[in-house]
């Protein structure tokens, strides 16, 4: 083999397809995961954003159960939450019973204030039967979808895929499905994605451009012939997928520099004391790069993010002051974060698009050590956020005088929430809920799932549909719809800031297909977002205007 070739193909191995955007690594799975089936067989445009806490969260620090205060703090005084004072816990919702009432750790404002707004949800208490403490082991039990007995070789996405498009790569990518639908951000490929056979593959970049530019940069020839070996399976097997990176790259490229972000602000350093390799948000730039590649019209299902850090057996707080330290800004990032996701998601008109969570492969003991920390617990929270949820909280405070072995116990199975997510969000069929083995799940799913608001293709087959063009354009741009009753239209151009910078006037409302033209005002050239109400529902497209 050619050592140049050999060098490219070596810089691939690994246990993903890995990227980086913006200096982010970036695994892109493409045939290996639930993914790609889901985006392929789904009827919607909807988008799952999965954010892995690794480590094992201190669920009782993050979730502190008030009706339990006194047990809380007597359990772990040289780390508990305050109940009074400037930098006390945050109460969530007065109005929960008591038995529901929790607070939020002081620097989750942000996550209170998407809560207020109908945007959050918190479900109690979430693990498998017979929790098991290794880190390994139980993220793998996460991933792959089984109970804590079981040894699967597939992960619960992987398995989803099989079930609809066996035989990958063959095909893939295609005109029709040219993303890689399956995009998790961080260094390793997690067993979700894995098939009964065959693992996700590996490229590492800087971003979507220098990544494009190193692919077309190395032309080498392929290897004559193949040895009919081991080593020869794996040399044509990263050939396979040295074969799809050079699709992905261009097409990944392309859409992110069609995307764009909006003037929301992503943070990044926390404000109060905490190491400082605790000090920068390391989740905001992560959701900032999926935020660009949604408007960019990528048609990636799911995206796994990753923030690590919470393996906190020693110093999870300041000694002089528990509200402070690395957990508590692991916390302020999450929140922070996650509101200023949103924001530009809402936006770029995105955000009844995208369901975002929260897990954690356990959480920690309620009892902390000598040592200002934790060690590894059985069952924490999971939080939920989107515009499209049933906020609220699900499920009850633990009981801290009925611990299992100085451990809360678990209230929900993880599988019940994933369910919901495939199930309800992404409308997936029975047979794909057996074939993930899901099944015994469905009946005790947890109901977090808003489904009043149709996605856009739910949209465009059972109330109206939107074109605009030419998209780019210098001046103008026609935009044809169709509405299938009588209904009061509106059409407005924004920009990405959401201001409107024009409207159409009187568009006719009668049951049919339309065109309109819009002649663009005295703006810059950019990007611009035509927004269609009609029959209470919208539909938004994006409209390059280069002068």
């Amino acid at each position: 083999m050619d050592r140049r070739l050999f060098m490219k193909l070596s810089s691939l191995t690994g246990s993903g397809l890995l990227l980086n955007l913006n200096g982010i690594p970036l695994h892109a799975f493409q045939g290996d995961s639930l993914l790609h089936k889901i985006a392929k067989s789904s009827s919607n445009d909807r988008v799952l954003v999965l954010i892995e806490l690794h480590g094992g969260n201190d669920g009782l620090n993050t979730i502190i159960p008030i009706n339990h205060y006194g047990q809380y703090y007597n359990s772990r005084a040289n780390i508990a939450i305050p109940q009074a004072g400037l930098r006390s816990y945050i109460t969530l919702d007065s109005t929960l019973p008591d038995n529901q009432q929790i607070g939020l750790h002081p620097d989750m404002v942000a996550a209170k204030a998407m809560y207020d707004q109908g945007h959050m949800a918190v479900i109690q208490n979430v693990s498998y039967e017979n929790m098991n403490g290794s880190h390994f082991r139980s993220r793998d039990i996460w991933m792959m979808g089984g109970d804590y007995d079981e040894y699967f070789n597939s992960g619960w996405m992987g398995r989803y895929l099989d079930h609809y498009y066996p035989g990958y790569p063959d095909n893939y990518p295609s005109i029709q499905y040219p993303d890689p639908l399956a995009v998790e951000i961080g260094t390793g490929v997690s067993l979700a994605f894995h098939r009964e056979e065959g693992i996700p593959a590996g490229l590492s970049i800087q971003n979507p451009v220098a990544f494009y530019n190193l692919i077309n940069s190395v032309g080498v020839d392929p290897p004559v012939s193949i040895p009919d070996t081991h080593a020869g399976d794996e040399i044509e097997y990263i050939m396979q997928i040295e074969k799809q990176a050079n699709n992905y790259a261009e097409r990944l490229k392309d859409v992110y520099m069609a995307g764009a972000n909006s003037g929301a602000v992503y943070p990044d350093l926390y404000p109060y004391i905490a190491p400082a390799s605790a000090a920068h948000n390391p989740l905001a730039p992560q959701l900032k790069i999926i935020s660009r590649l949604i408007s960019g019209g990528i048609g990636t299902k799911i995206f796994i993010c990753r923030i690590g850090g919470f393996d906190t057996h020693a110093n999870q707080v300041e000694s002089n002051n528990t509200t402070m330290g690395p957990h508590a800004a692991l916390l302020y990032h999450i929140s922070t974060a996650m509101k200023a996701f949103y924001e530009d998601l809402q936006n770029l008109g995105l955000a009844d698009r995208v369901l975002s969570m929260t897990f954690s492969e356990f959480g920690r003991r309620v009892a902390s050590n000598g040592s200002y920390g934790t060690d590894h617990g059985n069952a924490a929270p999971m939080l939920v956020f989107g515009t499209c949820i049933n906020p609220g909280v699900y499920g009850t405070n633990p009981n801290l005088s009925q611990l299992q072995y100085g451990n809360v116990p678990m209230q929900f199975d993880y599988r019940q929430v994933f369910t919901s997510a495939v199930k309800d969000w992404f409308n997936s069929s029975d047979e794909a809920i057996q074939a993930v083995k899901f099944q015994d799940f469905v009946d005790n799913r947890i109901d977090y799932v808003e489904c009043k608001i149709l996605s856009t293709s739910e949209l465009f087959k059972e109330n109206f549909k939107m074109t605009c063009y030419p998209n780019p354009t210098q001046s103008s741009v026609s935009i044809d719809y169709m509405i299938q009753n009588d209904s009061e239209v509106h059409i407005e151009i924004l920009d990405l800031t959401s201001r409107v910078v024009g409207t159409v006037e009187k568009p006719p409302s009668q049951a049919g297909s339309h065109t309109v033209v819009f002649q663009f005002p005295n703006v810059a050239s950019g990007t611009y977002l035509v927004r269609l109400r009609a029959n209470e529902a919208t539909l938004t497209e994006k409209i390059m205007l280069n002068r």
